[in-house]
């Protein structure tokens, strides 16, 4: 099998049209001798290194181990040494042999062929020339008068703004008549250049069906309008930042600010951050992001003429991961001083942290009793620390749930909407998207994406989990079936076949190597072209390292571009892929004790991040508080039997 491999190899390197060979390389000899071009040759580094050599043959080598006296090499005109192997001979192309034969022994005669084709030729021309040249004439006015149309009706063409960036001018998978708005979510104040994806992503993702409500867009424009007269460093900003070191809140600006902390890996910093900007179109809020080296440029800024980012000079920052913001300043624990309730603080303070990542307390889950939210409306700032996307229980407030409904009247889109509008890849990151999109998914009839990550590996080895892709995929009909008994498809290459492109992203490579075999070593049932894609393979998750998040980033925005998609459980990797791209999921479910799921994997209820930690969650007696009503909207999600995510209330359980 491997000489199989290796003879298969050989013939794909000859149907190149440039072709690069090792130094003394049979393999390459006869991979350039089949496909009859030039090579370049890799010298051995041991002898020249770094150096290139055009390999100006088409045959093999043939080495002379003989001790000859005579230097065969400059004996024969036709046989010459070869680059890489110096005490070897090949054939030679003696081009310049020919040539100085040909203008010796050739050229009166070549030229005298000339001038007597020209004497035959010439009355012929003549007379051609004077039969056709009136109608040359009226053909020379047609095309013309059709040249005047064409250039008038170039000028009414209407084209996409023309912008720096290299991937803008070379790729346009679909129609220009996009939606590049996405239905009213994005404002139309932008410079094009300075974020290429914001209105080039429509382009690349099938048109939504899922259309905003207008009360979610009428609100969009009025958090700008107020984010514009808020953001950093306008008159109201300055002002509410020094009235940070006031005991209590002055409340004499008109802005109110969450300042959103990042906690966990990137996909949980973008589902919290959409739950962040939620909660602040809910109370009025200015949403300010602070995050660290490790998430610079991968998002453009989301709202005109302003940034989202915290400043650099904000006071608290050197407090934000202190033992005193977390047990002194925090929600939960001035509730906790004060016997769990707010109604008994006479003041508000000037800054309070809501604390509402994973491992929160009993006292910082309170957050989420109705009347606590009138007090924290009082508060000027708030700081949030979350990896959670918390979206679920903020429908289960009272105070928010009537304006959420309206909001929202389509429950499962709530992130897929604000993730559309707050999330726009930057151009470093577009550059990674568009260039592996141009390269490998661009021409396939379906795209089919597989997000693999393993939380268990020493439960869940990879062998295992790779029966359970294929499991699932043959089951639900996912991915294109093998045909076993055959060696190669019947059918006609190249007509009416269907190309299809497999994108996986996972920490490894093994299954990409596993599915790329596969479909190398036998045809499909239905003669589909298939191409297996992996763009890196980290191997373990970076956490600080920011290219590792540009790469990720770029990964989970492809994921969205698929038509079908299978994800991993708990990964919230996936939930941003599939509430982006609109997309309902198979779940791969966790092996229990090395033994694969029944059934292996399920397709989602919705395309709703799930809540991970909602706080009818008790965390330490790992038991869910069963006497909760969550509402019709709000069912346990399939890979967290304690999470909550958001359906529509037709879907049945």
């Amino acid at each position: 099998m491997h000489n199989v491999k290796a003879w298969v190899e050989m013939n794909l390197l000859s149907l190149c049209d440039v072709f690069v060979i090792s130094s003394r390389s049979t393999f390459g000899y006869l991979a350039q001798g089949l496909g009859v071009f030039e090579a370049m040759n890799l010298y051995s580094l041991l002898r020249m290194p770094f150096q290139w050599g055009l390999v100006t043959i088409l045959h093999p080598v043939l080495t002379v181990k003989a001790k000859v006296k005579a230097d065969m090499g400059t004996i024969f005109p036709h046989v010459k040494h070869c680059e890489d192997a110096t005490s070897g001979l090949k054939l030679k192309i003696i081009a310049d042999f020919k040539v100085k034969m040909e203008r010796s022994e050739f050229g009166l005669r070549r030229l005298t062929i000339a001038v007597a084709v020209c004497f035959i030729a010439l009355p012929v021309l003549v007379m051609v020339s004077m039969t056709y040249k009136n109608s040359t004439f009226n053909l020379s006015k047609e095309f013309a008068a059709e040249a005047m149309v064409l250039r008038e009706k170039a000028k009414n063409v209407t084209r996409l703004s023309t912008v720096t960036e290299s991937e803008n001018n070379s790729f346009q998978p679909t129609s220009l008549v996009a939606d590049k708005l996405l239905g009213g979510l994005l404002a139309s104040a932008f410079d094009e250049g300075s974020c290429i994806s914001r209105y080039r992503s429509s382009m690349y993702h099938k048109i939504s069906p899922y259309k905003p409500s207008l009360y979610l867009l009428s609100k969009l424009r009025k958090y700008e309008n107020r984010h514009k007269l808020c953001g950093p460093y306008t008159k109201s900003y300055i002002k509410a930042v020094k009235e940070l070191n006031s005991s209590h809140a002055n409340r004499t600006t008109g802005c109110n600010y969450i300042v959103w902390l990042p906690a966990n890996g990137l996909g949980n910093r973008i589902v919290s951050l959409a739950s962040a900007f939620l909660y602040a179109l809910l109370t009025n809020r200015v949403l300010l992001v602070h995050h660290g080296t490790d998430m610079d440029d991968l998002f453009c800024e989301p709202f005109p003429n302003t940034s989202w980012l915290l400043p650099a000079d904000f006071p608290l920052k050197n407090q934000f991961d202190s033992f005193k913001m977390r047990n002194i300043h925090s929600h939960g624990n001035l509730l906790k001083n004060n016997n769990m309730s707010s109604s008994t603080m006479l003041q508000q303070p000037a800054f309070l942290l809501l604390y509402l990542a994973y491992d929160y307390e009993d006292h910082d889950k309170l957050f989420y009793q109705d009347q606590n939210q009138g007090f924290l409306r009082k508060v000027p700032w708030l700081i949030l620390k979350s990896g959670q996307y918390f979206v679920p229980s903020l429908f289960s407030i009272s105070t928010f749930r009537k304006e959420l409904s309206i909001l929202f009247p389509d429950r499962e889109t709530v992130f897929h909407h604000l993730g559309r509008y707050l999330f726009h890849p930057s151009n470093q990151a577009w550059g990674l998207i568009t260039r592996f999109y141009q390269a490998y998914l661009e021409k396939a009839d379906e795209r089919i994406g597989l997000q693999i990550r393993l939380f268990h590996p020493e439960s869940s080895p990879s062998h295992l989990v790779m029966k359970q892709i294929l499991s699932c995929t043959e089951k639900e009909n996912l991915l294109p079936q093998l045909d076993k008994q055959k060696h190669v498809a019947l059918a006609s290459p190249f007509k009416n076949q269907t190309l299809k492109a497999i994108l996986i992203a996972s920490l490894h490579s093994i299954y990409y190597e596993n599915l790329r075999n596969m479909y190398w070593m036998k045809p499909t049932v239905n003669g589909e072209a298939i191409g297996v894609y992996q763009p890196s393979h980290e191997e373990y998750q970076q956490f600080g390292d920011n290219m590792h998040n540009v790469k990720a980033w770029a990964e989970m925005y492809m994921l969205s571009m698929t038509d079908v998609l299978v994800t991993s459980t708990w990964s919230t990797f996936g939930y941003v892929a599939q509430g982006l791209g609109g997309l309902k999921p198979w779940i791969l479910f966790i092996p229990d004790n090395q033994t694969i799921p029944d059934p292996p994997c399920q397709r989602a209820m919705s395309m709703e991040p799930c809540f991970h930690y909602p706080p009818s969650y008790d965390r330490k007696a790992n038991m869910i508080l069963d006497n909760v009503d969550h509402g019709p909207h709000i069912r346990h999600c399939e890979d967290v039997s304690w999470g909550l995510k958001l359906v529509n209330n037709d879907h049945k359980s």
